[in-house]
């Protein structure tokens, strides 16, 4: 069995979500976070090191309320994603505060992944199968990556707009391309609407999106840092907030190098936190995971 690594974003700032830490959002009965049945559900799936992308300053908070306890199960690093710490034009954004998106913090990793690996929120949900189908891609790989799709309507939120990676796949599979949708919501007359590079976009609702959850060789990180170091390249020095995520150099790979990401789709139920509303449902339907045997409560014994 390959040695896999989960990566799991955990250094988002969350502004919609209010002044609380969604990554640290007590939600299972024994008061578990997402990232509990994340890394317990990767455990499952063969995966045997978890990477924490986090910032300095929720680092002993975040050590103390998840960190030592997956230590408990599985081999832990951290890495930490800062504004100042970038592969070109370093302090040349003086006014910067905001990171630059989920493409630099896995840029930021770049010194502790050398084999196969995973990518992950940590305030998504994501479910076993979906860990199971990616940990398998991993151990066998059949093209140079992969993203787990889940379906539109199932990823859509009661309490305002969302972003999605919107995955257009040819009939063997592979992704043609991942178009990072933004402001994404059902509209009262059913039609689910969102905005993909400043135009308007009518989507479906059995449409593939990503939900962050995808797997690389090694060999993806030195692309990630051509395509975010051209990203920074083309921006003035008073940016306040432009980001490039993960999915945007994953298109730019497949569009201009023909990198091969092959469509994986999955029955689990997705949910995630976006909105400090999102967290009744997200309690409840852990409840119910328990309930008809998934999960354990207490998760960790």
């Amino acid at each position: 069995m390959a040695n896999l690594t989960l990566v799991v974003l955990a250094a988002g700032m969350g502004s919609r979500f209010g002044d609380r830490i969604k990554q640290l959002e007590t939600l299972g009965p024994s008061g578990e976070l997402l990232i509990d049945y994340s890394v317990y559900d990767a455990i499952k799936a063969g995966f045997d090191r978890v990477v924490f992308i986090i910032r300095k300053d929720i680092e002993q908070l975040f050590k103390s309320t998840i960190g030592e306890r997956t230590a408990q199960h599985i081999k832990v690093d951290y890495v930490y994603q800062s504004v100042t710490e970038l592969p070109v034009r370093s302090g040349d954004f003086p006014s910067r505060t905001k990171p630059w998106g989920t493409a630099h913090a896995l840029w930021s990793c770049k010194d502790v992944l050398d084999g196969p690996f995973a990518v992950i929120n940590a305030d998504d949900f994501y479910g076993r199968d979906a860990f199971l189908r990616l940990g398998g891609f991993l151990e066998a790989p059949k093209a140079d990556g992969c993203s787990v799709g889940f379906m539109l309507k199932n990823t859509l939120s009661d309490f305002g707009t969302v972003n999605r990676g919107v995955c257009k796949a040819d009939d063997n599979g592979l992704l043609r391309s991942v178009e990072e949708t933004r402001g994404i919501s059902r509209n009262a007359d059913g039609i689910i609407k969102g905005t993909y590079r400043g135009e308007e976009r009518i989507l479906n609702e059995y449409d593939t999106v990503s939900m962050s959850m995808w797997g690389f060789g090694a060999d993806f990180m030195p692309k990630l840092e051509k395509r975010f170091s051209e990203f920074l390249n083309t921006l003035p020095a008073d940016e306040p907030k432009a980001e490039l995520t993960i999915a945007d150099a994953v298109d730019a790979e497949i569009r201009g190098s023909g990198y091969m990401m092959l469509n994986l789709t999955t029955d689990s139920s997705w949910f995630g936190l976006t909105y400090a509303a999102d967290v009744e449902y997200a309690k409840l339907t852990l409840i119910k995971s328990v309930q008809n045997g998934t999960y354990t409560n207490p998760l960790w014994k």
